[in-house]
């Protein structure tokens, strides 16, 4: 290699380094005498490194189960053993040798400054900088491919443009700031929900002097949550959405949207996916339908409120109500009335079809329709509330665990024994024996309500804000019951999950968002059911169901193969500061 050359009109003292570095071409390199490629070699090694790891580790495993000593060895663990100590050698040789050195023998930052440098040195440098590059030696580049025009670029920003307060917002925020201007009425005064939000943004700012940097506001379309899906906003909050499947519910096939920020979830809903696909897919069923509402109203005496207890029970009186109740809508169709007594109070449980809607909003005004009818026979009945908790909304309960409130559902798979072992890493007899154990008895020693499953809330959580659901009604939807029967002569494993309030709708609420739209429009239940009402609903309940046996099946064979903590300490923990990302 030639040195290069500056062009002076003064002689140049030459540096000189304190430590001679070789050149490249007159070194060679270790690998050359591999009989493989580097890449190749390196790639035996750590296969067989983790081979002959799990090898042992799993002989290991079986000498304690069946109190063998664990230094008879067999020839196969001989063989083990010496490729083991033999892989570790050379993977400590070939990665461990130059990281310790790097730590013992750590060159010297001044390697490359000169012993001495005078004036008339520094005057060389100085001047050579002077010198155009190409007079110097060859430093061109090879030529870029072009660049993307900057229009390009700045399309993109427009569609998303940066909010710009002006002066006149200004004044708005000094007047929210000082209280006269109420923060809920900007979109009323305003008329424009984007401008409404920044401002509130900027007054919240300022009264809590807390930074909302982090929280977007642009790119959103804050029309559409007006009056129906939140009130006050200053921006929105982003959450990744994973898919799992394709998982096959009777006979057809469902990529599910799953928005969550647990790592490992999506992950391991997935791999429960593969083996229910693998062994055939599962079987869904839709045992009941039907949103509940229960108000709370009281009477003077306990025999007048058994009186409109016993009415209320009477099936003659059945067609008359249902006639009231349903003039509240097309849709929402009375279907049975439950009664409960406490003194003289009487709770009033009412069930109806709702369609494709979730269908609070429905039975509640039914319900109301049918309280002011009653008033004209038993006008001595006082109402306390139209919801008296015995429906019951949003909060665990007995009734909903045992009656079903929503969709109530049975999903079953039958797991092949080959699947169980390639795929999900266990054995048809562990999985039993643990969900015994974990499932069934333990939650039974916790007291637990309508919670005998593993984590149906993780699957039924991500689901519902995916598809704009309720998330509040996960509580209830989560209620699961989770069975395993080793079947075929203990071959394949039999799986089930029960779940007996599922509340779900298609239409409605955070359904028409964007967002939440595209992915019920992934699973093909968007919007209302033109065909058949209702059916839209039903489906999705079916596959949340679907998927919390899928969730089940893979997290009861990672507890079982002792792969849980292993997993989520891999992709469950990030070192990255979030916070700081641009």
């Amino acid at each position: 290699m030639e040195a290069h050359r500056i062009s002076s009109t003064k002689p140049v003292q030459s540096l000189k380094p304190t430590k001679k570095i070789p050149l490249e071409e007159d070194t060679g390199k270790a690998s050359d005498a591999l009989p493989l490629p580097l890449y190749l070699t390196n790639a035996l090694f750590f296969t067989l490194f983790f081979s002959v790891v799990y090898f042992l580790l799993s002989r290991w495993r079986e000498k304690i189960r069946t109190s063998t000593p664990l230094h008879v060895v067999t020839f196969s663990e001989i063989i083990a053993i010496l490729s083991f100590f033999a892989s570790f050698i050379y993977l400590l040789g070939f990665f461990g040798i130059d990281f310790v050195q790097s730590l013992v023998f750590q060159p010297s930052p001044d390697v490359w400054i000169a012993e001495e440098e005078d004036d008339e040195v520094l005057l060389a440098k100085e001047e050579a900088r002077k010198v155009p590059c190409g007079q110097a030696l060859d430093c061109s580049l090879p030529p870029l491919p072009p660049a993307a025009p900057i229009v390009t670029v700045q399309k993109v920003f427009d569609e998303k443009p940066v909010t710009v307060l002006t002066e006149e917002d200004e004044e708005i925020i000094k007047s929210v700031v000082a209280g006269t201007t109420p923060s809920y009425s900007l979109e009323s005064k305003l008329g424009d929900c984007k401008r409404a939000a920044a401002i509130r943004r900027e007054a919240l700012q300022r009264l809590t002097g807390k930074s909302l940097s982090g929280l977007p506001l642009d790119g959103f379309d804050y029309e559409s949550i007006l009056g129906q899906c939140c009130e006050m906003p200053v921006g929105y909050v982003q959450i990744p959405v994973g898919i799992a499947g394709p998982l096959l519910v009777n006979g057809r096939e469902y990529s599910v949207p799953m928005a969550t920020t647990e790592g490992c979830l999506v992950a391991s809903t997935n791999r429960g996916c593969k083996a229910i696909h693998l062994s055939g897919g599962a079987t869904s069923v839709l045992l009941k339908d039907g949103m509940t509402r229960a108000p709370c109203v009281r009477f003077g005496t306990a025999k007048r409120a058994a009186d409109l207890k016993l009415y209320l029970e009477d099936p003659d009186n059945f067609e008359t109500l249902s006639v009231v109740f349903n003039r509240s809508s097309r849709f929402g169709r009375l279907q049975g009335i439950k009664c409960a007594i406490a003194g003289k109070n009487l709770y009033i449980r009412f069930t109806c079809s709702t369609g494709d809607a979730m269908g609070m909003n429905m039975v509640s005004k039914g319900v109301q329709n049918v309280l002011d009818f009653l008033q004209t026979d038993f006008p001595d009945m006082d109402v306390i509330g139209i919801s008296g908790n015995y429906c019951s909304d949003k909060k665990p309960a007995a009734v909903n665990w045992i009656e079903g409130r929503g969709k109530s559902v049975v999903c079953e798979a039958t797991i092949k024994g080959d699947v169980v072992r390639k795929v999900l890493k266990t054995s048809v007899e562990s999985l039993v024996e643990l969900n015994m154990l974990k499932n069934l008895t333990g939650s039974a020693m916790a007291g637990a309500l309508g919670g005998f499953n593993a984590h149906a809330s993780n699957i039924v959580a991500a689901i519902y804000i995916a598809t704009g659901q309720d998330p509040a009604q996960n509580v209830e939807s989560s209620h699961c019951i989770t069975m395993m029967e080793a079947v075929n002569d203990g071959k394949d494993l039999h799986i089930s999950v029960t779940m007996p309030s599922i509340e779900v709708g298609t239409v409605g609420g955070g359904t028409q968002l964007a967002s939440q739209s595209a992915c019920l429009n992934l699973l093909g239940v968007k919007g209302a059911s033109k065909e058949t009402p209702g059916a839209n609903s039903r489906t999705l309940a079916t596959i949340v169901a679907s998927a919390v046996l899928a969730g089940e099946l893979s997290l009861m064979s990672a507890i079982s193969a002792g792969q849980l903590v292993r997993s989520h300490m891999k992709y469950n923990r990030s070192s990255k500061d979030v916070s700081k990302a641009t």
